[in-house]
């Protein structure tokens, strides 16, 4: 059995209410997700720098400093059964994963279907630290603490849960100087390695691990360190950046990032209905069970889960090993399935909806800039001549591409760029959530595109990955 230690928020478990007993409150898992009460996910950080245009443009034009300290979780994970319990989990391969090396990691339900993913560092010999949305961070934690498995937790909340500062800093410099400016800033040159290869800095006589990563499919590294370096890090970084055009990106142009590289951030986790699952919704506070938002609409939560196919997970499975779910998606994987691509919104559309706002009568649900999601799980109905077709995740605006885009999983015989879709925009009926006003349904033409949308991305970052 294993232990939780540090955990600002209260444990899993002896939160108030359990996700199971918000269910039951709200008469049902859909009517719970949909009108939860939770307020739209803000990332800790300052909203803008500059401008969020300027702030985009930074990391295609010269370098873009992201402070990723505040909004994600970690859950450092210890012990002799540590790598036993992520391979149990996880559908990636990991007979050739060793200490300095780094992964996206994946899970699937019982069933199959996909619970999420996040960011696998080796840290050491029996010590990995998982780093992203909790999704599929809760996931692990509540096998390691119910299983038979030798190994403890510390987990580190975002800001929004915890109270005090965070165990650890968190960088990221991404753009085409990137490279010059971890060089200059380090007085070394920068070690070749791949996508998601783990190198070394020593920055202000600290010695600082890093990644080869890049949210925004471009060229860049994700570092960290102890908290209390925070200042003397960042500001070597600031100083040094100014002969590279550096920007401080705020949390409105960071949201935006994964909409160039393709990245799904938060798709409907496959955890309220299967095998076990009565268990872990006891378990799961409340606070963590997130929302539903968008116009795809089903009384039946297993009409939003996805297979990691449809997110484009499926060059991750391990078919060599076992894991949860490995049959059941097995057998998915020999059925036909949807693809994730990039959808390009009409202008004209786009516009109506935003014009709405200022005619008489009930107007189009109101679009965010740049990003456009009000609810942790986007569903929003993608159609073809009536017929659904697919779902639209995730929707902002790129200055870098001057489109507004969404990424979606549609029908495998509409990914042909080109191919013209409608996507459906607002509730019907208005859900109770905080972020939704009574607004009414409206129609988007959109047009199927690659996913990256971003041909850089698509032609330099995947195929490096």
């Amino acid at each position: 059995m294993s232990h939780s230690t540090a955990e600002a928020m209260a444990p899993a478990g002896t939160t108030s209410q359990s996700a199971a007993e918000a269910i039951a409150s709200a008469g049902g898992i859909v009517a719970a997700l949909r009108n939860a009460q939770t307020a739209p996910t803000v990332f800790p950080v300052q909203p803008e720098f500059t401008n969020w245009r300027s702030e985009q443009l930074a990391w295609r034009e010269s370098v873009a400093l992201l402070d990723q300290s505040h909004h994600m979780t970690d859950l450092f994970i210890k012990g002799p059964d540590a790598l036993k319990l992520l391979s149990d989990l996880g559908i990636n391969n990991f007979s050739k994963f060793k200490p300095n090396m780094a992964k996206q990691f994946v899970a699937v339900n019982h069933e199959g279907y996909l619970i999420g993913d996040a960011i696998l560092v080796y840290l050491e010999d029996g010590l990995f630290d998982l780093i992203g949305w909790h999704m599929v961070i809760d996931w692990v934690q509540y096998h390691g603490e119910k299983g038979d498995y030798d190994v403890t937790f510390e987990r580190d909340a975002n800001s929004a849960a915890r109270e005090g500062d965070p165990l650890q800093y968190r960088f990221e410099v991404q753009g085409p100087k990137a490279e010059l400016l971890m060089e200059k800033v380090s007085s070394t040159p920068v070690a070749k390695t791949k996508f998601f290869g783990m190198l070394e800095f020593e920055i202000e006589g600290r010695r600082i691990r890093a990644i080869r990563h890049g949210m925004a499919g471009q060229p860049g590294f994700e570092f960290w360190g102890p908290w209390e370096d925070y200042d003397l890090i960042r500001n070597a970084l600031l100083e040094v950046g100014k002969e590279f055009d550096l920007k401080l990106v705020g949390s409105l142009a960071y949201s935006t990032a994964n909409l160039e590289s393709a990245w799904v951030p938060s798709p409907t986790p496959a955890i309220f209905s299967g095998q076990e699952m009565e268990d872990y919704l006891q378990w799961l506070p409340a606070s963590r069970m997130g929302s539903i938002a968008g116009s795809f609409s089903s009384e039946n939560i297993e009409d939003y889960y996805n297979t990691p196919f449809e997110i484009g997970y499926g060059r991750h499975i391990d078919w060599n090993h076992d894991f949860i779910g490995k049959d059941a998606l097995k057998t998915l994987s020999e059925q036909q399935h949807r693809q994730k691509v990039s959808l390009e919104w009409n202008a004209e559309d786009l516009a109506a909806a935003q014009r709405s706002l200022y005619e008489e009568g009930t107007p189009a649900k109101y679009i965010s800039f740049p990003k456009a999601r009000y609810g942790l799980y986007q569903v929003d109905g993608v159609e073809r001549d009536g017929k659904l077709v697919g779902i639209s995740h995730d929707a902002g605006y790129l200055t870098n591409e001057q489109a507004f885009v969404s990424l979606a999983s549609i029908d495998a015989d509409l990914t042909e760029p080109g191919t013209e879709v409608e996507l459906i925009w607002g509730e019907s009926p208005n859900s109770a959530k905080p972020a939704v006003e009574p607004h009414r349904q409206v129609t988007i033409r959109a047009t199927v595109q690659p996913a990256p949308y971003s041909r850089f991305a698509r032609e330099t970052y995947r195929k490096n990955s």
